[in-house]
């Protein structure tokens, strides 16, 4: 099979082509054909850093977490999916698990579920490890109706679903983004725009929530950020961080009463703990999805076997307006 593969790291790194031999369907997995992968920025991070970041594979490595694509072979034991299946997953690029920048990668049957109907294969690239994050956070938190959700970062990948899933789930959304763009994103998804550069913690807070604090905060941008979302946040209330990396006081969420929840979703692929809890989540997505509840946004600009480091380099710059996808045709 053609693969795109990586024989150093580094930012400049090149992704070559390569034949590989074809995968075979092991116990519990499925080979998939795969039709389109999405550019995270853990893919980014991986293909930069390289062994200074404990999850990248050992070289030569196929990179790519998240595919759309068609079931081509059943292993032994799997009894949900069939040959000709169309799927979507986050199942591999990262310590032993073979990527997805690949004609062909064999899943984990427990990390994958069938695609969204009404989605391309492309949009459905999309959405898997951004879905499942903000899933996660969203649910563990406990976010439910009429409760009050400031999503941090509402127009990013993970943000931009977080708003679509927390209005799902009954609450009044705002988050915050900043220029004309990200503002007018927020609001065609539901959400009030809150413009961080524009307004304070304390103003929006006090405008929006009456000076209570919002019931749950998720924040998507983290690292010093996380010390307003412990300020926007209500007396015993929730923050959600999915980027918790960071030396940080917590003495303000001390003497709030806060419950912090660490959002790490590649922990069931490092570690095969609870790997169909990924694939009930994708199930879960899709049926939002095909109930027009969640619509992926992803960037306009198009890419192919001869543009992966192109599309690396399209997101690590910051121009993507949604997630970048690469289509394997």
């Amino acid at each position: 099979m053609k693969a795109m593969v990586l024989n150093s790291y580094g930012p400049d790194a090149p992704f070559e082509l390569a034949e590989l031999p074809d995968p075979v369907a092991t116990p519990g997995h499925v080979v998939v054909k795969v039709a389109a992968v999405s550019v995270n920025t853990v893919d980014t991070m991986i293909h930069s850093m390289g062994p200074d970041l404990p999850l990248s594979p050992n070289l030569p490595a196929v990179l790519g977490m998240d595919f759309a694509g068609t079931v081509t072979a059943i292993g032994e034991g799997v009894t949900d999916f069939a040959i000709g299946d169309e799927v979507y997953g986050c199942a591999g690029g990262l310590m032993d698990l073979p990527g997805s920048l690949a004609e062909y990668i064999n899943a984990d049957a427990r990390l994958i579920a069938h695609k969204p109907k009404s989605l391309s294969m492309r949009e459905s690239a999309a959405l898997p490890l951004v879905g499942i994050t903000a899933y996660e956070g969203l649910t563990r938190a406990g976010v439910g109706d009429g409760q009050t959700v400031l999503v941090q970062g509402g127009a990013g990948g993970v943000g931009h679903v977080a708003v679509q899933i927390a209005r799902h789930l009954g609450a009044k959304v705002s988050a915050t983004g900043r220029g004309a763009d990200q503002m007018s994103l927020i609001e065609s998804l539901g959400a009030r725009p809150l413009d961080f550069t524009k307004q304070k913690v304390e103003d929006y807070v006090a405008e929006h929530t009456d000076g209570v604090g919002f019931d749950v905060v998720f924040d998507s941008v983290g690292g010093a950020n996380m010390t307003n979302s412990f300020a926007a946040a209500k007396l015993n209330g929730h923050v959600a961080s999915t980027v918790a990396m960071v030396e940080i006081d917590l003495t303000p969420a001390h003497f709030k009463g806060l419950s912090l929840h660490v959002i790490f979703m590649l922990i069931p692929m490092m570690h095969d703990v609870g790997r169909q809890t990924h694939g009930n989540i994708l199930q879960a997505l899709a049926d939002l999805a095909d109930n027009g509840a969640l619509k992926p946004i992803v960037d306009e600009q198009t890419f192919g076997w001869a543009d992966v480091g192109a599309a690396y380099a399209h997101l690590k710059n910051g121009s993507a307006a949604g997630k970048v996808v690469v289509e394997l045709r």
